[in-house]
């Protein structure tokens, strides 16, 4: 017997970022969307835990016991008083170390897949707790649609949407380490006095409206500037993007994905062909949003 979950990847359409706190972590005001880019996370009893992958980038992935999958596996046989041993299939079509969440979609993919598979019953409240522990971006991948994450991003609150957004997302040539960049957004910031981040109203309407023109002039990612001063070519690819007619473009989550919000399916369609023809990225892919949460197939 195996289980398999399909798990979506996010985008950010606001990040904002207080300053750091004691214990090394910020505050977030954190939009979340998930989009239409999947990975499928497929659990099957094994002798011992075991990770594999395939697909785009797998190469990146690590295959041992740091990889949130194995990870959430030991985190729910250990709430459950059982062994861990599955082997951990990652089919990945999410790009790897884009600020896409793909890390994380798979940890909350493999929770509920061993959930599943071992039928422990756990309740919702329970797996997004596990979630929580594993990573701030974890829950959502769980949740899924659209939400506002406070805290560290990990307490979330569901968001309506009143339409389909479409997004064409550019992956850059290398990529960036989320604490890199989280480091540079605290030097970017020395001796300034960092506001509270608070969710943008005018953000919150334009998703619960369907309202594009309004979702663009709303979106904000307060980690670009700190991503730009680390890949300062990432600048090509967002003007690139405006250039091929996009309403929004900023940098997803810490990067190094860019991502770029269009009118309709055939308008995302054209910005994609001129981002491929532009040499400022090395894939492009497009994908609707909303998109559900981690779903047992």
């Amino acid at each position: 017997m195996s289980v398999t979950v399909r798990v979506p990847a996010k985008v950010n359409v606001q990040l904002a970022v207080g300053a750091a706190r004691p214990d090394g972590f910020h505050d977030l005001a954190n939009v979340f969307l998930a989009v239409g880019l999947y990975d499928e996370v497929t659990v099957t009893p094994s002798d011992d835990l075991r990770v594999t992958c395939t697909g785009p980038d797998a190469g990146q992935v690590p295959l041992d016991r740091t990889n949130l999958a194995a990870r959430a596996a030991e985190a729910l046989a250990a709430r459950y008083g059982r062994s861990p041993a599955v082997h951990i299939h990652i089919a990945k079509d999410i790009p790897v170390a884009g600020g896409m969440a793909g890390g994380s979609a798979d940890g909350a993919g493999a929770l509920l897949a061993c959930d599943a598979l071992w039928g422990t019953g756990a309740s919702r409240g329970e797996l997004l707790a596990l979630c929580a522990e594993l990573g701030s971006d974890v829950p959502f991948s769980l949740v899924g649609g659209a939400a506002l994450g406070t805290g560290r991003g990990e307490r979330l609150t569901p968001l309506d949407v009143g339409g389909t957004f479409h997004w064409v997302f550019a992956m850059a040539a290398r990529g960036l380490s989320t604490p890199a960049v989280f480091r540079e957004f605290d030097r970017l910031g020395e001796g300034t006095d960092i506001p509270e981040p608070v969710a943008s109203r005018d953000l919150i309407d334009a998703l619960a409206k369907g309202d594009t023109d309004a979702l663009a002039a709303a979106v904000r990612n307060d980690l670009q500037p700190a991503a730009l001063s680390l890949f300062p070519e990432l600048a090509g690819t967002l003007a690139a993007g405006r250039a091929a007619g996009a309403l929004a473009a900023l940098v997803s989550g810490s990067g190094p994905t860019t991502a770029f919000l269009a009118r309709d399916a055939g308008s995302a369609a054209d910005i994609a062909d001129s981002l491929r023809a532009s040499g400022t990225c090395r894939t492009v892919r497009t994908a609707p949003g909303p998109a559900p949460g981690a779903t047992v197939l």
